[in-house]
C-alpha cells in the first residue's frame, strides 16, 4: 500500500518536472541547429573559395603550358647553343638582334691572316708605300729601271671580320643581310715606327629578300667561287675578273641579272695618266648562268656598259661589253682544274684590280674603248686531307689603238702574266699555312719588260 501510495504521489511531480524542462530542451535544440547552419554556411564559403582557386590554378597551368610550347618552337627554329660550363654565367640572356623577328639567326666570322713577303724587282723598285708590296699588283711591276735589292715586308692587312643576319618568316619569306670589312684601307697613321696601323675598308654590305639583293658585293659578272688557292691575297690577279660594287640583283635558280654602279676609267690623250669618270645615266648591266654537278661547276656571264666622260671641256661616250666563262673540273678524288677566260671591249676596269683603263681619249676628245683578253688556269693536287699543292698561270692582254704616237707609252701596260707554285698545309681545321714562289712579267707599249720574283709565307686562322 505504501509503495503504491508513494508512486501516486511521485507521478504528478515527475510530470510537472518534465513539463517545466520541455521548453528548455526545445530552446537548446534550436541553438544547436543555428550553430550547425552557421557552420554549413562557412563550409560553403570555403568550398567556393577552393573552386575559385582551382580555376585560377588551372588558368595559370594552361598559360604555362602555352609559354613552354612557344619556347620549344623558338628553340627548335634557332641553332643549337652549347651549354655554359658549370659555375660560369651565360654570355647573355637576350637576343643579339632584339629587333629581329622569331627564328632569326646571327653569325660572326672572318679570319686572321699574316703575310711574310720577300720581293725582288729586276727592272726597277717599288715605292715604300706601294700596295704592290703587300699583294701582287701586276700593273705596278717596275719597268726600265735598275734591279732592286730584295725587300722584306710583313703585315696583317687582309685580316677581316663579318656579321650576318638571316631570317625566315612564318610565310616562308627569306630575308637577311651581310656586312664585312678588312684592314687594307688607307690610314691617317700609315707608319711603322711604333705600331703598324691599318685603315678599315668596306668589302660587303648588302641585304636580301627572297630572290632580290641590294647593296655592295661581288659583281654579277665575277665568279670568285673557283679561285685557285694561293698564299697571295688573290694570286691570279693578272687574268681574274674582280670587282665589288653596289648593285640590285635578281636571282632565279641558276640565273641572275643585275644593275650595277657604273664607273669609267680612261687614259688621257698623249699621257699615261688614268682618269676616273663617274658620269652617265646607265648602270652596268650584267647577267650570269651557272651549272653544277659531280663533275664540277661551270658558269658564263655577260656585261654591257656605257663609257662616258663629261668634264666641262670634253663630252663623249662609247659602248663596252664582254663575255666570260669560269669553271672547275674535277679530275678525280685528289685533283681539280680551275679556270677563267674573259674577252671584251671597254671592260678593263673589271680585270686584275684595274690593270688597264677601259678606254683611251684621242686627239679629238673622243673615247676609244680598249680591247682586252684575260684568263687563268690552276691545278690543285691534294696529297691527303692536310697537305695540298697548286700550280697557277694567269695572263691578260690589252690592244690600244694609235698608242705608237704616245710619248708616254713606256708607262702603258700591254700585257702581264705570272706563274706560281705553292704548298698549303692545314695542321688542324680552320688553320692554313702556306709557302709560295711566284714569277711575274709586265710588258709595256714600247716593248720593254719588267720582271718580279716573290717568295711568300702566310698563316691564316678562320673563325
Amino acid at each position: 500500500m505504501s509503495s503504491k501510495t508513494n508512486t501516486r504521489r511521485l507521478l504528478p511531480a515527475v510530470m510537472l518536472s518534465v513539463g517545466m524542462a520541455a521548453p528548455g530542451m526545445a530552446m537548446a535544440q534550436s541553438d544547436r541547429e543555428q550553430a550547425l547552419e552557421a557552420r554549413m554556411a562557412q563550409m560553403e564559403e570555403h568550398i567556393q573559395q577552393l573552386v575559385s582557386q582551382q580555376r585560377e590554378l588551372r588558368s595559370e597551368l594552361e598559360q604555362a603550358r602555352s609559354d613552354a610550347a612557344q619556347a620549344q618552337q623558338q628553340q627548335a627554329a634557332a641553332p643549337a647553343v652549347a651549354a655554359a660550363p658549370a659555375g660560369k654565367p651565360a654570355i647573355q640572356n637576350v637576343s643579339i638582334v632584339p629587333a629581329a623577328g622569331p627564328g632569326t639567326t646571327f653569325k660572326f666570322g672572318g679570319y686572321i691572316k699574316a703575310d711574310f713577303i720577300a720581293t725582288r724587282a729586276a727592272d726597277g723598285q717599288f715605292a715604300d708605300s706601294a700596295s704592290g708590296r703587300y699583294l701582287y699588283m701586276p700593273g705596278q711591276t717596275p719597268v726600265g729601271g735598275r734591279s732592286s735589292s730584295t725587300d722584306f715586308d710583313a703585315h696583317a692587312k687582309f685580316s677581316r671580320f663579318n656579321l650576318g643576319v638571316d631570317s625566315v618568316t612564318e610565310n616562308g619569306d627569306k630575308l637577311g643581310g651581310f656586312f664585312e670589312m678588312d684592314f687594307f684601307g688607307s690610314s691617317a697613321s700609315n707608319y711603322q715606327t711604333a705600331t703598324n696601323s691599318y685603315g678599315l675598308r668596306l668589302r660587303h654590305a648588302y641585304m636580301y629578300w627572297n630572290n632580290w639583293l641590294a647593296g655592295q658585293t661581288w659583281s654579277n659578272f665575277v665568279d670568285t667561287s673557283v679561285l685557285p688557292e694561293s698564299a697571295d691575297f688573290i694570286g691570279v690577279t693578272d687574268g681574274v675578273l674582280m670587282v665589288r660594287q653596289a648593285q640590285i640583283r635578281y636571282t632565279n635558280g641558276p640565273f641572275s641579272v643585275a644593275l650595277e654602279n657604273p664607273e669609267t676609267t680612261y687614259l688621257a690623250h698623249d699621257t699615261a695618266t688614268r682618269v676616273n669618270s663617274d658620269r652617265g645615266w646607265m648602270p652596268d648591266l650584267t647577267a650570269r648562268y651557272s651549272w653544277k654537278g659531280s663533275w664540277g661547276q661551270f658558269s658564263t656571264s655577260a656585261l654591257v656598259r656605257q663609257l662616258r666622260v663629261d668634264n666641262g671641256v670634253t663630252k663623249d661616250n662609247d659602248w663596252g661589253g664582254g663575255l666570260a666563262v669560269t669553271g672547275k673540273w674535277n679530275l678525280g678524288e685528289n685533283d681539280d682544274l680551275r679556270y677563267q677566260l674573259s674577252a671584251g671591249r671597254g671592260i678593263a676596269r673589271y680585270i686584275g684590280l684595274g690593270i688597264q683603263s677601259d678606254a683611251m681619249m684621242d686627239a679629238n676628245g673622243e673615247l676609244d674603248a680598249i680591247d682586252s683578253l684575260a684568263g687563268y688556269v690552276g691545278w690543285q693536287h691534294r696529297f691527303n686531307s692536310k697537305l695540298r699543292t697548286n700550280l697557277i698561270y694567269a695572263r691578260s692582254d690589252y690592244d690600244i689603238d694609235d698608242v705608237r704616237l704616245n710619248p708616254f707609252r713606256s708607262d702603258i701596260t700591254r700585257n702581264v702574266q705570272s706563274v706560281r707554285a705553292n704548298l698549303m698545309y692545314s695542321p688542324m681545321p680552320r688553320i692554313n699555312l702556306g709557302a709560295e714562289l711566284m714569277y711575274g712579267r709586265r710588258e709595256v707599249e714600247d716593248g720593254q719588260k719588267g720582271d718580279i720574283t716573290r717568295l711568300q709565307f702566310s698563316t691564316k686562322y678562320v673563325f
